[in-house]
């Protein structure tokens, strides 16, 4: 390991400092964007219930109250739609999103950034951004079935992917997925660690409501993971990285 988890959060405190407000609002943003995922999820259990028959439950509280065939069916395709949107909504502008707040979070960390950095995944090759981040969720998810072991696994391999393509939105996902992996070799316990050195504050939010992790945690977290993908990117370069590709 080239690199120290005292050195890193260093670093975010003094990146932290320097743009306090501003790290706050898009921590904020991205602590949103990683909780869509329940509300969709949240939605998808909604219909499956309708659909298994199970609405009794839902409108238990309503007595004797009869509901129609009609109303049934208005309701199964309004909870539908609502989640082909919900889907829609993270596939097409969350996650090209995710992508701009990991942008201002590369370049804060050695620089205040304005929040224009946050257009970075909708600006160049903006379906290929869609386009890899779907298919880095998608894999994580099925390694998720499998055991929860494997899935944590796939998500530290992956991990680097939307700073790769904050800085090439153009990098196809096969190359993004190579060098995000190549980038963690031997580096994903080492993270899991940094992650965890994080546990008390983490405890310390959940305390507070979260009012602590959205003012402070979240944002010295992201700035922390900047500046390890920082770290891991010179390691890269040393290690025969010339600009374009890696070599392996």
């Amino acid at each position: 390991m080239n690199w120290s988890r005292a050195r890193l959060k260093e670093m975010a405190r003094t990146a932290l400092h320097g743009s306090y407000w501003r790290s706050v609002l898009v921590a904020f943003i991205l602590l949103l964007i990683t909780g869509g995922t329940s509300v969709i999820s949240s939605a998808n259990n909604v219909s499956e219930n309708i659909s298994s028959g199970n609405s009794g439950d839902i409108f238990s509280t309503y007595g004797s109250f009869q509901i129609s065939g009609a109303f049934l069916a208005a309701l199964l395709i309004s909870v539908v739609t609502a989640g082909i949107i919900a889907v829609a909504l993270g596939i097409f502008v969350l996650n090209p999103l995710e992508v701009g707040c990991k942008n201002y979070f590369r370049k804060d960390i050695f620089a205040p950034q304005s929040l224009d950095s946050l257009g970075a995944g909708f600006q160049g090759n903006y379906l290929n951004v869609v386009k890899t981040i779907f298919l880095r969720d998608l894999y994580i998810f099925l390694w998720s079935l499998l055991l929860i072991i494997p899935g944590i696994v796939k998500a530290y391999e992956y991990m680097m992917v939307p700073y790769l393509l904050s800085e090439d939105p153009s990098m196809p996902t096969e190359e993004a997925f190579a060098r995000s992996k190549a980038m963690m070799d031997g580096e994903k316990w080492n993270v899991f660690v940094l992650d965890l050195s994080f546990l008390g504050w983490n405890i310390l939010g959940a305390c507070t409501l979260g009012i602590l992790t959205v003012f402070y945690v979240a944002p010295y977290q992201y700035l922390t993971h900047a500046a390890l993908y920082g770290a891991l990117k010179q390691k890269m370069m040393r290690m025969g990285y010339d600009g374009q590709t890696y070599t392996y």
